[in-house]
């Protein structure tokens, strides 16, 4: 099971069963999902000479050039499309879309082909977005589609439909009929789990696929069983560069990079396209400075130099110094950039002692050492506000059932530092969502043990340190769930299937976003585990920034009555109420 292969396969044929020259037509959803596991180089190969959007309305006419139009099988994008085919600019049409198509629309596209310009209609499942071999995203943006509708227990519809439509896909594509569990406490786990098992029910024909062994599973999860994951520092390549910087779409933006070159701007990672991001992804900074010198140190030999190279910062003038080396591998001046930049934010955000507090929170269980150190950092000017806040939401979570806890204290000492009560009432909408009472699993009792070294996985995970104690709940989930023992009281089956066996093909969906520290563990553990294949896919991939602004746009435009009531008017004694 690899997503991008499967997606790369689909490619690959689309342009294959096209011969001759040809141009590649896309729309808004369908350029980053191809963009993320194809090269224009790769493209080139296969004879594709242009590669356009569909909405670009002042297209040349090239009508010696063939076709490939690869869309999602929208409203917006089948209304272009007969535009297109009304006034087509090239000389035959392959169609190919990236979902299931009603017949009602294939009959209006015939209709409108006046000009009997189709050669070609078929489905192709790449319909979802590939980031890692073992890692998928649904690609939901808060902004432009909420996840939530009218409660953090509801979906809105449009985000519902493009998340089934997503996980279709993905079944398709690797060629799976799962039994499908989920997590019992979530109705919003429910209702997609139950719908994706009708749908396959309802297209029979397409899952007609030869039976396994054992059957894959599908375990459908929700964010809000674990809130705490997303709100981490990270330490690791790929996930310290979402944490720190972004990623969207594999880009990573650079234009805010002090002195940054233009050339750099803007760079790509990929695990597929970039092999040394590919060795180095789940490696910790330490390490990866460490890989990144004798990186550098090889191509200094090439250049003949005699520069010491000590530091990042030594890396940097080197990179700088001999415009040379930059025509060598200008893959390594991307890696030496982006570290560089790393480590710059982790000076800058005084983010070791913030991470190893949020460490202490996670997984051990010393109030007053958490609360005097949390009180100092909430004081100190080297942390930043959104540092400060996460702390406190931390401390908030960890401490919520503790009568001692000191949360309506801290909310003062917030205020006292500057923050507003927007930035405060955050706290509140955090707890609404993720709270003790909307969990289903005991989290700190299950991180305590985990922390303790009882997870099967903790020797493998190489040198443990104060910033990496954390392990994400979806580790225990799914040492359950291999060793035959996940309850299916709180984990059942859709109704009307079960199974006995040991699973070893399991796709993990997270409602609400899953995030790259939970993407490394898999990778871990499909290392770790012989037989086991296990993918990991979510609505969207959470760094702390996008987790809290999704929950916090939802609460402000979809749940105005739960959002109106501030943390400052909502504490009680005992911390906030709830």
């Amino acid at each position: 099971m690899n997503a991008i292969t499967a997606l790369q396969f689909y490619i690959d044929k689309m342009l294959a069963d096209t011969p001759g020259m040809k141009v590649l037509l896309l729309d808004a959803e369908t350029t980053p999902i191809i963009s993320m596991v194809a090269t224009q180089s790769h493209l080139l190969q296969k004879e594709t000479y242009l590669v356009d959007r569909i909405e670009n309305n002042s297209r040349d006419k090239m009508r010696h050039l063939k076709c490939v139009c690869f869309l999602r099988p929208t409203a917006d994008s089948l209304e272009k499309l007969i535009q297109e085919l009304r006034d087509p600019c090239y000389g035959d049409y392959y169609l190919y879309f990236s979902n299931r198509i009603k017949k009602t629309a294939i009959e209006r596209l015939a209709e409108m082909d006046e000009h009997e310009v189709v050669r070609e209609v078929q489905e192709f499942y790449a319909d979802y977005y590939a980031i890692n071999p073992d890692c998928f995203s649904i690609n939901m943006d808060p902004e432009t589609t909420p996840l939530y509708g009218d409660s953090f227990t509801s979906w809105n519809n449009t985000s519902f439909t493009r998340t089934v439509d997503g996980l279709m896909g993905l079944l398709l594509s690797l060629k799976k009929k799962p039994l499908i569990r989920y997590q019992k406490q979530s109705p919003m786990a429910k209702r997609l789990a139950t719908e994706v098992q009708f749908q396959i029910q309802q297209e029979g024909q397409l899952f007609d696929f030869r039976k396994s062994d054992t059957p894959p599973i599908l375990l459908v999860l929700d964010r809000r069983n674990d809130p705490v994951t997303p709100l981490l520092s990270q330490w690791t390549y790929q996930a310290m560069v979402h944490e720190l910087i972004g990623i969207k779409n594999g880009r990573v933006d650079l234009s805010g990079v002090p002195d940054i070159k233009p050339e750099l701007k803007e760079i790509v990672l990929s695990c597929d396209q970039d092999s040394y991001f590919q060795k180095n992804m789940f490696l910790n900074l330490g390490d990866l400075g460490a890989n990144i010198k004798s990186y550098v140190d090889e191509y200094q030999t090439k250049t003949k130099s005699n520069m010491n190279i000590e530091s990042i910062a030594d890396m940097k003038r080197f990179v700088e110094d001999y415009p040379e080396f930059r025509k060598l591998s200008g893959n390594v001046s991307k890696h030496v950039t982006l570290v560089g930049e790393l480590s710059r934010l982790v000076d800058q955000g005084n983010v070791l002692e913030v991470s190893e507090l949020e460490q202490s929170l996670a997984c051990s269980d010393s109030h007053n050492n958490d609360l005097k150190n949390l009180q100092r950092l909430i004081s100190s000017p080297k942390v930043s506000d959104a540092s400060k806040i996460r702390l406190v939401q931390l401390y908030a979570l960890r401490y919520e059932k503790f009568q001692g806890n000191a949360v309506a204290s801290l909310i003062d000492l917030l205020y006292k530092n500057g923050l507003s009560e927007r930035e405060i009432s955050t706290l509140d909408t955090l707890m609404q969502y993720g709270g003790s009472s909307q969990r289903q699993d005991d989290l700190f009792s299950n991180e305590s043990i985990l922390s303790r070294g009882r997870s099967a996985l903790k020797g493998l995970k190489g040198v443990e340190n104060v910033y990496t104690q954390h392990q994400p709940q979806l580790g225990q989930i799914l040492e359950l769930l291999l060793k035959m023992r996940l309850k299916e009281a709180s984990y059942p089956f859709v109704e009307g299937t079960t199974s006995r066996d040991r699973p070893q093909d399991i796709i993990v969906f997270m409602v609400g976003g899953a995030t790259f520290e939970e993407a490394r563990y898999i990778s871990i553990l499909n290392a770790a585990t012989p037989g086991a294949r296990i993918i990991l896919g979510g609505t969207t991939i959470h760094n702390s920034r996008s987790f809290m602004q999704e929950l916090v746009l939802a609460q402000r435009t979809t749940m105005p009555a739960q959002g109106s009531d501030s943390v400052r008017g909502r504490r009680t004694q005992g911390g906030i109420q709830l």
